[in-house]
This record gives C-alpha cells, structure tokens and sequence, in this order.
C-alpha cells in the first residue's frame, strides 16, 4: 500500500530567533576545501593532491542543547518525579509504543497568545472533527506560533496547555502529545504577566508539571500541523538516544495510508 509523509519537523539552524537567547544552537561547517588535512592524518604519506580534487569530507560540530530543533520532553525534563512520586524517566526510557501511534490534531490557531486551552476546548475540538481519544493516541496541537517560527516573535505566539488540559488527555490514555510552539505551556512572556498579579508559583509551567501526576512525554517545535487532517494518519517521533538525558531529537513525520 503506498504511503505519503509530511515532515513535522524543522530543520536545526542558527541565526534565527528559535529558542531565548541563552539556549540557541552553534553549528561550525567545515566543506571539503577544509578538511583535506584530517584525511591525511589517517594516511601517513597522503598528499593533498593524492584526493579527487584535492577535497575531503564535509562535517560539522555542533554545540546545541538537547532542546533545540523539534524535539521530544521526556517526563524528567518536567520534574525529578513523575506518577505521584516514582522516578521520572529519562529520554533514553521513553517506551517506544508511546513513540508511533496515530495522530490527532487539534487546531486552536483562532486562540490568542498566552491562552489556556481547557477541557471543554479540547472536547468540542474533538466533537468537530468527529474523534473520540484512545489510548496511545498522539496528539498535537496546532496553534498561531507554527506560522512564526524564525521570526522575532516566535517565542511569544501561541496558546497554552496548561495543568489541566493536559491531564485530560492523559486521563484518557494519552501519552504523548505535541505543539507547534516553542513550550507546551504558555509562552513564559504570558505567564510573567500572570505571575506578576498574582504570586501564584503554580501556574508556572504547569502543563509540564502535569507529568508529575501522570508521566507523559510531548514534542514542541513542531512544523507543517496546518497541513494535517483532525485524524487518520500515524505519527512517528522516535526521540534520539541519549544516555539519562532530558530530551532528544526527533525526526516527527506524519504517515498517511493512501
């Protein structure tokens, strides 16, 4: 049976406003006009002019958090405890299942920035496009932030999953989900505003912070969910494995069965 993807993801890149300012990624290209020389360290002997055109390979040195590009939150990026209290789960444990399974997506494009989705908006978002949750499903979130990213405000746009939105959909058998923006939550600029009024610490991160009772994982810099039907197609986000860490880098691709 043929099949047709649609790549959820962004590329890794730097010189553009795609995470805060002391998280952004470096990447050093060296092309093959530099590199004859490492070539040749592994050759005693090798001269330059020894190499199809006097090249060797193209490489590039990467210094980036475990958060840039698309990537996948394991439950310990949220809190040292997940379930009520048992271990969270670094990337690395993240059960594969939770990893390919059919995809939802929820458009909430038409909310302001810095909005908190609430149950009832996920239930008449699902009632809209006709699917009821089931366990394992994966559920992305497509909100106004997914237009703009690389653009100055990127890190402001788009609404929120707080606490309990998310342990909504967890409470259904949920656990992996996803947004277009660059945090689950709200975009921390909202939350400040938030903070400010009220001195409540609660309402900090709070959607992530839902692991704590219920350990999930979720991916943020998503691409291309205007492009996605409310269901009927499987999500593959396989997380890079990286030994006890928080996060990993993830090629999420949508497959649809044609």
């Amino acid at each position: 049976m043929p099949r047709r993807f649609i790549d959820l993801s962004v590329a890794l890149e730097t010189d553009i406003p795609s995470d805060p300012e002391i998280m952004l990624p470096e990447i050093e290209y060296m092309d093959h006009s530099q590199t004859a020389s490492q070539v040749m360290g592994f050759f005693p002997g090798l001269a330059q002019e020894d190499l199809p055109g006097g090249e060797g390979w193209a490489v590039e040195k990467l210094s980036i958090y475990t958060h840039n590009g698309t990537h996948l939150d394991a439950p310990y990026h949220h809190h040292s405890t997940m379930n009520g209290g048992e271990r969270a789960i670094t990337i690395d444990e993240v059960p594969l299942e939770w990893c390919f399974s059919a995809g939802v997506k929820l458009d909430f494009r038409q909310f302001d920035d810095g909005y908190l989705v609430t149950p009832d908006d996920i239930d008449a978002e699902l009632a809209r496009i006709g699917h009821i949750l089931q366990p394992l499903d994966i559920v992305l979130v497509n909100t106004s932030a997914g237009a703009r990213y690389g653009h100055p405000d990127y890190l402001g746009r788009g609404c929120g999953m707080g606490r309990d939105a998310t342990l909504h959909m967890l409470n259904q058998g949920v656990r992996l989900t996803g947004t277009d923006a660059w945090s689950w939550d709200a975009p921390f600029s909202e939350t400040a505003k938030r903070y400010a009024e009220t001195k409540d610490a609660s309402l900090i991160w709070e959607g992530h912070r839902a692991s704590m009772e219920i350990g999930y994982c979720h991916i943020e810099k998503l691409a291309n969910l205007d492009q996605l039907p409310g269901s009927g197609f499987t999500v593959s986000c396989f997380p890079f494995k990286i030994k006890g860490a928080s996060a990993g880098f993830t090629r999420a691709v949508a497959i649809f069965e044609e």
